[in-house]
């Protein structure tokens, strides 16, 4: 099983750098004993960048895999169990998948509290536009108007978010399970990762990666919405220039 050090904290996202030793090879992937590439999963888009081995940079292009996280890296790849890596992760696209991640946590929670308990019951998140379906609901230009203030006044607060593991029992006494979908987990799921925006605004399950403070967002733009049917609607959004300016940490990843 990989070790997916990504999970270790909010801050754990901005590294970049880590070392790793190959478990196991394939044909064009190979699997790491730990790992700061995030694999496709919770509606999140896989890390991309670089595997560096004892014979030279392998670029990642592909990572998927929930136990044994698979690094898409060719054909050619030449790596053998027992070898050492350096990895280096693209840091704008991780960076934008966190901005994105972190609003769409943001705008979950807004809707569920702005109009009647709405659910999110889908997202995905990209790089350079994400979306969210909601249900039940139909929107109107008004109510994706007063949506869109409210989430980027909230975001010119610059609320700090925080990552931590609480058992299931925990995150129902704080947040309705229609939130945070607790419903649609499996019973013999006890414990969690949470994020929270700041103490008591939000709070929901996640293993995606995060900001810390919500001013490295940018305000929130939407590109339209579309229905899915059955009271289902999907809203599209990109994100506009970040208020608060931040770099990958130089440091290598050493717990």
């Amino acid at each position: 099983m990989t070790e997916k050090l990504y999970l270790k904290s909010i801050e754990a996202g901005y590294y970049q750098k880590f070392k790793a030793r190959v478990t196991a090879i394939d044909a064009d992937h190979v699997v790491l004993d730990q790992t700061l590439f995030y694999p496709l999963g919770g509606g999140q888009n896989w890390d991309t960048g670089i595997i560096e081995g004892p014979n030279g940079p392998l670029e990642v292009t592909e990572v998927r895999g929930r136990d044994d996280v698979k690094h898409t890296v060719g054909e050619d790849h030449q790596l053998s169990v027992g070898d050492e890596i350096k990895g280096t992760i693209d840091w704008e696209r991780r960076h934008a998948h966190m901005r994105m991640h972190t609003a769409q946590h943001l705008v979950s929670g807004l809707v569920y509290e702005m109009f009647n308990g709405t659910r999110t019951v889908g997202n995905q998140i990209h790089n350079d536009r994400s979306r969210i379906d909601f249900n039940p609901i139909s929107f109107d230009e008004s109510m994706l108007t007063s949506l869109v203030e409210a989430a980027n006044k909230i975001i010119s607060q610059n609320l700090e978010v925080t990552g931590t593991v609480m058992t299931r029992q925990e995150v129902n006494e704080v947040m309705p399970p229609e939130r945070t979908n607790m419903d649609l987990l499996p019973a013999s799921v006890r414990e969690l990762r949470v994020v929270k925006i700041d103490e008591g605004f939000d709070l929901c399950p996640c293993a995606g990666t995060h900001v810390r403070q919500l001013g490295e967002i940018g305000n929130i733009n939407i590109l339209g919405k579309k229905s899915k049917g059955k009271g289902t609607q999907r809203v599209t959004y990109d994100l506009l220039e970040p208020l608060i300016k931040t770099t990958a940490s130089p440091n290598l990843f050493i717990e």
